[in-house]
């Protein structure tokens, strides 16, 4: 049953990485300038 745990392991490592983009994402990225900085041309 190693295949199980394998499997099931590849999913939370695949489930994780998905959660952080969609994070990220919406976070916004920390060195990225706001579009409505009017110091920013």
């Amino acid at each position: 049953m190693w295949y199980f745990t394998w499997i099931l392991g590849v999913l939370l490592a695949c489930s994780f990485g998905i959660i952080n983009a969609l994070w990220l994402e919406q976070s916004g990225f920390p060195d990225e300038a706001p579009d409505d900085d009017p110091g920013v041309d």
